[in-house]
């Protein structure tokens, strides 16, 4: 991603085009996202990794400034750790709803952009390993807020570069047979680089 970012933007600083996002346009974006998790969880500690995927947001311009959009991805998958050993695998998908606000207007290259709206996360393949692997887990689905911030960079009438980032509050409670209930706050940080396209 650090490689990426240099070769977009010498692509945007080159580009005579303006990006004149306007109300009405269908906006796609797709790219890498990455996920950090910056967890905490009683009565125990758990550790849980990063992992990255394919995102893919889809925008609707309300007005030339303002507009809504959902951020959708290829399910993420992260290792759960207790004590530095592995004690499950599990998979999420993290459908997010924003209504954000553009800064600029339709003679810019670059419009920066906020967001704040909803997330809902659903678990599942949940597997125990290592001292849990016969157990059976199970973590409850959760409802939360998310803020969001972002840039578009024009590259040609149609086409743009996209930078994001996002907070999301994920919290959910971990069920196991062995070790009970685990409350867990993951809250992650969720960053994507990729090109967008202008319908």
């Amino acid at each position: 991603m650090k490689k990426t970012l240099p070769v977009l933007m010498a692509a945007v600083l080159a580009s005579p085009f303006a990006l004149a996002h306007q109300a009405g346009d269908v906006l796609v974006r797709g790219g890498l996202a990455f996920v950090s998790p910056q967890e905490s969880s009683t009565p125990i500690e758990l550790e849980i990794n990063t992992n990255m995927q394919m995102g893919l947001t889809l925008s609707y311009m309300v007005t030339d400034n303002w507009g809504v959009e959902l951020l959708a991805a290829t399910p993420f998958s992260h290792s759960v750790k207790l004590g530095g050993a592995e004690v499950a695998k599990i998979k999420h998908l993290p459908p997010t709803l924003m209504g954000q606000y553009y800064f600029g207007d339709g003679q810019s290259k670059v419009r920066p952009y906020v967001g704040v709206g909803v997330n809902y996360t659903t678990f599942f393949d949940e597997q125990g390993r290592g001292i849990l692997n016969n157990d059976s887990i199970s973590l409850d689905s959760s409802w939360g807020v998310a803020g969001q911030v972002g840039i578009d960079m024009a590259i040609t009438d149609r086409w743009f570069a996209n930078g994001s980032a996002w907070i999301m509050d994920i919290d959910t409670d971990v069920h196991t047979q062995t070790a009970g209930t685990i409350s867990t706050k993951i809250d992650p940080m969720v960053f994507m680089v990729g090109v967008g396209y202008r319908f």
